[in-house]
């Protein structure tokens, strides 16, 4: 398998996460939660541009029958706009929390958002669940994460991944149609030589991709949740991981440099999965 391709080789993210492949722009977009910044690469030239942000950015979705994404801003949902950036407040769920902040999201089959939070401090399970509707109304739906992380949802919107990264486990939950979250289970539990569990995606066989905190990774776990193969990076705080292109037989994957002397720690990264991945999903409000 040929090596990983560093993007940008002269640009670092404090703490990349949350790539979101656009087919509507050809691009990459992806997050630099503590260096506030959105980051686009597009596909056709490797053109990277960034957006200063006011506030901690942790993901960006796009919007199905609008233009502009709804972000994770601090701990608020808001509307973004680009050129010029424009923020439009939409709800606060963890307004009673000080000290938290969105970690990771993503959205289904039925355009609701997925969000979790986590104390900026990672020492305390202050951390929750969040829906966020169509109709923007937020529920939430789980709670006493220290890190949550990593939402994956299945191609039939029936089951969702969701991980607290503090105890190296990954839970699958039921989805009722009404968005209710049932019968959690742990469905991986990290060994010690493997890193903890970060962002993750689901590929279009139902394999679980799972970006490998301070294991130089992305690892691919089968639908039952055996280990199935690795591919290695060349930075060790590896967070998140998406297909891409129009085939979505490309990965891109985030790092962080916040902590760590590496050359290439906090550098988009290229991946040959050796698979597709699943459709981009969409917010419907």
């Amino acid at each position: 398998m040929a090596p990983a391709r560093i993007i940008a080789r002269d640009r670092r993210d404090t703490l990349g996460e949350g790539p979101l492949w656009s087919p509507r722009d050809q691009s990459i977009y992806w997050v630099d939660i503590l260096g506030r910044r959105l980051n686009r690469l597009a596909l056709a030239d490797d053109r990277v541009d960034s957006w200063e942000m006011p506030d901690t950015i942790s993901w960006v979705i796009e919007r199905s029958d609008a233009p502009g994404f709804i972000a994770g801003i601090g701990r608020r949902f808001v509307e973004l706009q680009l050129d010029p950036v424009t923020i439009t407040p939409i709800a606060a769920p963890e307004e009673d929390r000080d000290g938290n902040r969105f970690n990771d999201a993503k959205a289904d089959v039925a355009g609701r958002i997925w969000a979790g939070s986590m104390p900026f401090s990672c020492d305390r399970p202050t951390g929750a669940f969040h829906r966020l509707d169509p109709d923007r109304s937020v529920t939430r739906v789980d709670d006493g994460y220290t890190i949550a992380n990593g939402p994956a949802i299945a191609s039939d919107g029936r089951a969702l991944y969701h991980t607290d990264t503090a105890l190296g486990t990954i839970y699958r939950y039921r989805i009722a149609a009404d968005g209710t979250l049932n019968d959690r289970e742990p469905f991986i539990v990290f060994e010690a030589d493997w890193g903890s569990p970060d962002g993750m995606t689901l590929d279009a066989d139902g394999g679980l991709w799972v970006a490998c905190w301070g294991g130089s990774c992305v690892r691919r776990f089968t639908p039952d949740g055996a280990f199935d193969r690795s591919i290695a990076l060349p930075a060790s705080q590896i967070t998140s991981c998406t297909f891409a292109g129009d085939a979505l037989d490309r990965m891109f994957v985030t790092s962080a440099a916040d902590g760590v002397d590496e050359p290439h720690g906090g550098a988009l990264f290229e991946v040959d999965p050796g698979c597709r991945g699943l459709p981009t999903h969409r917010y419907q409000g």
